[in-house]
């Protein structure tokens, strides 16, 4: 029996079993921003702010490369579902040169921090070093990152998600270890900051790569799948591009929008942005739920697709939307009874917190609608759809959120949604609330126009022949 394929008779369980320790995954790698940001931040300013423009820079740049690696998680769960094991150790090596040919790319890119500052304005020549020096070691961490990156998506495309989740919550050990060497000095090595965080990185990224190695080389889920490295072959090449560069335009979309929320925002003055900073944090942290439960199903559909078992493929969705559906009523539940203390643990100041919980109140809905948005677009990639979700995120995301958030929040129709911000969150400034407001509507008819569309889908296999 091929491991990952026996009958389950509750789809939910078997969702619920591969997605937690994606959660756990992720949740591992915010903990270790979390321990650059709490490290450097007992450094100089310098550092910070130097590690706060780096890590901007690099996570757009590595977020958006990831999505394409990503391709390969409904490509190798499909061949999966399909019993063409061997077809997906091939599909995975493929991966690999994509994302050496990625990693050559973004590298390049982070070696010319100076293109990227120009839209911070004055950086402060000690400032730009401390980021070119962070950079350049991420630089050499990227490789290692996105090839590990192959490893988790196939591990996720099998149903083998527990041993990635190891290595994460492993490799936070060795982060911590090496920042307190390299950040603030000992044996030897000079206190070297922000630059010495990237360094911590490098040495992590490649560690987690070897112990991923490791993992394939010994694991009999993976030895089944004939894992080889064979030459780059140009269609196999362009059938991972076709999806991965759609999907990862959807990520670059996503973490793009926060950014422009954030800059915009700005402008309502510095205890606006601290606000800012920290919903926009807290809604991340929520998104992680309903992430790992849309990819968890994702995979499982693809599968069963792979499989031609469109009644399970069709199963596995439902019982993934609502499983997704009860994650937000929950979580819901803790944002709107746990505002205050939510809000206590990110900040002191006053007239941050008084802000914060304002903005607080739209949080609820946000995540609501946030989290149909996923769902929705990971279920349309396990069916290898993934132009049309591009397309109308653009529409919906920037359109609508983005640039109608700007006219009406801070443009020439300033104020319009006054009346409506009041209303659902008083004491927020407006600018920021119509930014939001805006963004929840992107996010809304994105889920609607996504759900319509995988309905379509839907339809199309139905009328396919068996």
């Amino acid at each position: 029996m091929i491991p990952g394929l026996t009958a389950v008779p509750a789809p939910w369980r078997t969702i619920l079993q591969q997605a937690w320790p994606i959660l756990v995954s992720a949740w591992a790698g915010i903990i270790f921003a979390v321990l650059d940001t709490a490290m450097v931040g007992h450094t100089s300013a310098a550092d910070l702010q130097a590690m706060a423009l780096g890590a901007s820079i690099y996570i757009t740049v590595f977020i958006g490369l990831m999505g394409v690696v990503h391709a390969l998680i409904p490509i190798i769960a499909q061949l999966f579902g399909a019993h063409r094991l061997s077809d997906a150790g091939h599909a995975w090596g493929q991966g690999v040169w994509l994302a050496l040919g990625l990693s050559a790319l973004g590298s390049a890119t982070l070696l010319f921090p100076d293109i990227w500052l120009s839209l911070s304005g004055q950086v402060e020549p000690e400032v730009r070093r401390r980021i070119a020096g962070y950079l350049l070691a991420l630089a050499g961490a990227l490789p290692a990152a996105l090839l590990f990156r192959t490893i988790y998506a196939m591990a996720t495309a099998i149903s083998q998600t527990r041993e990635v989740m190891a290595i994460n919550l492993g490799s936070i050990v060795f982060k911590l270890v090496f920042n307190l060497w390299f950040i603030f000095g000992g044996w030897g090595i000079p206190a070297m900051g922000a630059i010495g965080a990237g360094l911590a990185t490098l040495l992590v990224d490649w560690l987690m790569l070897a112990a991923g190695l490791w993992m394939i080389g010994r694991r009999p889920a993976f030895r089944a799948l004939s894992l080889r490295l064979v030459r780059p072959r140009l269609a196999d090449q362009k059938e991972l591009l076709r999806l991965g560069l759609p999907m990862g335009g959807s990520y670059l979309i996503e973490i793009c929008a926060f950014s422009f929320m954030a800059l915009l925002v700005a402008r309502d003055g510095v205890y606006a942005s601290g606000a800012q900073q920290i919903l926009g944090n807290l809604i991340a942290l929520c998104y992680m739920l309903p992430m790992s439960l849309s990819l968890s199903t994702a995979s499982l559909v693809a599968q069963a697709v792979g499989g031609n078992d469109l009644r399970l493929a069709q199963s596995t969705g439902r019982h993934g939307i609502l499983l997704v559906l009860a994650g937000a009523a929950l979580t819901d539940a803790v944002l709107i009874m746990g505002a205050d203390s939510i809000v206590a643990a990110y900040t002191d100041e006053a007239r941050v917190a008084v802000l914060t919980l304002a903005l607080l109140q739209i949080a609820p809905w946000f995540h609501f609608c946030d989290a149909m948005h996923c769902v929705s677009s990971y279920l349309l990639r396990a069916y290898k759809v993934a132009m049309v979700p591009l397309i109308l995120q653009v529409t919906s995301l920037i359109g609508l959120g983005l640039v109608g958030g700007w006219w009406l929040g801070y443009g020439p129709a300033a104020g319009s949604l006054a009346p409506i911000a009041a209303w659902l969150m008083p004491g927020a400034p407006v600018g920021a609330a119509t930014m939001w407001l805006m963004a929840m509507a992107g996010l809304a008819l994105t889920a609607l126009t996504l759900f319509g569309w995988y309905g379509r889908v839907l339809r199309q296999y139905a009328r396919r022949p068996a």
